[in-house]
């Protein structure tokens, strides 16, 4: 796209914004050009925000969620369970549960998951701080809910490794067949995993 013409303020607002996951130069620039004809409330309110969010946002120093409190409200609510602890690879990924509904307990964020060859150990990312909740916390259960990909697994055997000798219930989320799937086009290791993880009827 050729942006010769633009003024150079316009220009750097269209290559910031251009940056962003999912935008390319042309939506970046029809962006640009809808903040350039909106009102000075909408666009200084949006700056306002953004300025907000990085500097009020934090993670929460219980799960690590984001906050911009102590502690996020799901760890606050007295009405989660407290025995449960789901263990997930981002924030991202409690919002898709905590969209589902189907969750009640509480979170850890590892904030990444184990690569080693993208250097990245257990010291890395939030297993020490899940140790700690372990033992400051009555946890019954442990729910392992790292993406079926090879880093995900990787963590989730490490974390079954590591707290096997603990009087813990330990379990990994199941991966399946998704509703409306058909099974001629469903890759091997997913099937695999399907057949593995089967359910009796009640």
């Amino acid at each position: 796209m050729n942006l010769n013409g633009y003024p150079p303020i316009l220009l750097d607002l269209i290559r910031r914004l251009s940056k962003l996951p999912g935008l390319g130069e042309k939506s970046a620039t029809r962006i640009a050009m809808h903040l350039l004809r909106a009102s000075d409330e909408e666009t200084f309110a949006l700056a306002r925000s953004i300025q907000q969010m990085k500097s009020r946002i934090h993670a929460c120093t219980r799960c690590f969620h984001f906050t911009d409190a102590e502690i996020c409200s799901i760890c606050a609510d007295p009405n989660r369970d407290t025995g449960e602890l789901c263990v997930v690879e981002t924030t991202a990924d409690l919002l898709a549960l905590e969209q589902s509904g189907a969750f009640k307990g509480r979170y850890h964020v590892l904030q990444g998951v184990l690569a080693p060859l993208d250097a990245v150990g257990p010291d890395d990312i939030r297993i020490r701080e899940l140790l700690r909740r372990l033992d400051e916390e009555n946890i019954r259960e442990l729910i392992i809910a790292t993406n079926p990909s090879n880093e995900g697994e990787a963590t989730a055997h490490y974390l079954v490794k590591l707290l096997k000798d603990r009087a813990l219930r330990i379990s990994r989320i199941a991966y399946g067949i998704p509703m409306g799937g058909d099974l001629k086009y469903i890759d091997r290791i997913t099937l695999e995993r399907a057949l593995k993880g089967r359910l009796a009827f009640d």
